[in-house]
């Protein structure tokens, strides 16, 4: 080969090898790029809005009077292990010792599979409803609602009132106490009392569910049917954590929750997605 030829094979081959090394440094430098712009995922806050589907049912577990091991921790660990949603509405005195605080953290933590949310901090002074519900102690206990919000650091202006099965939202109220000052003062400044369509109950003088999972369940889906609900195609169960502390019946809870996902209808949410909370 002449050496003039030589010379511009050699001179090709560089030029070649400069645009492969020039080539792969682009793909370096655009996935770098790319990697660079990624999003971070960030986690919902309770309250962010969710679209209904009006195929779907909506089922509320809403668990009142925690901290209250282990019933509250039985019911958590079977929430997690079948994955869905439930709502506590707490109290604050029963917040004692670094456990439960430890307990209600968790709660607080676990959104948005767990919603905490405000059950007064004396439960309705000591369970004397009715100096708490009476007109001349509604500063007093609207002071017990704001501190129970205060020291376990609610995050949402979600109330169930002790002893009492009230719904109130923006003016709308009905219920047991509808002429209360009380809830009328705390609608005035917001907050959504949440009440309940049906209450799986406590035997008398026995920590255990009244009715069966099967029972439980025939009646949500009779609910369903009949249309005998707070608001369409969503139902609020009330229950207790002290009710599952004892291994027979976190089984009956277990199997409640199973065999409501039996029907595919059926959804899980926080009391946070209720339509009369949800709507602006």
């Amino acid at each position: 080969m002449h050496l003039s030829k030589k010379i511009a094979h050699i001179g090709m081959s560089l030029l070649t090898l400069t645009l492969l090394a020039s080539c792969n440094g682009n793909s370096s430098a655009d996935k770098k790029g790319t990697d660079s712009t990624k999003t971070a995922i960030t986690k919902p806050v309770p309250g962010t809005p969710i679209k209904y589907d009006s195929s779907k049912r909506y089922i509320y577990l809403t668990w009142d009077d925690s901290p209250q091991p282990p019933g509250t921790v039985n019911s958590k660990a079977i929430f997690q292990a079948e994955s869905v949603k439930a709502t506590f509405f707490s109290v604050g005195f029963n917040q004692v010792g670094p456990f439960k605080k430890r307990l209600i953290d968790s709660i607080r933590n676990g959104y948005p599979m767990f919603l905490l949310a405000n059950h007064s901090f004396s439960h309705g002074f000591n369970d004397k409803y009715a100096k708490f519900y009476s007109p001349a102690m509604t500063d007093s206990a609207l002071s017990d609602f704001l501190r129970n919000e205060r020291e376990l650091q609610i995050g949402v202006k979600i109330i169930r009132l002790p002893g009492n099965n009230t719904w109130a939202s923006k003016g709308e109220i009905h219920g047991q106490k509808a002429n209360s000052p009380l809830i009328k003062k705390l609608d005035s400044l917001g907050y959504k009392i949440i009440g309940w369509d049906l209450e799986w109950g406590q035997q008398k003088k026995m920590k255990a569910p009244q009715e069966s999972a099967v029972e439980m369940v025939k009646r949500i889906n009779q609910k369903f049917d009949d249309g005998n609900t707070n608001q369409q195609n969503a139902i609020v169960i009330l229950s207790h954590d002290r009710l599952f502390e004892k291994k027979q019946y976190a089984d009956s809870l277990s199997k409640f929750i199973f065999l409501l996902k039996q029907d595919k209808r059926n959804v899980f949410e926080t009391i946070d997605h209720y339509p009369t909370v949800q709507q602006k």
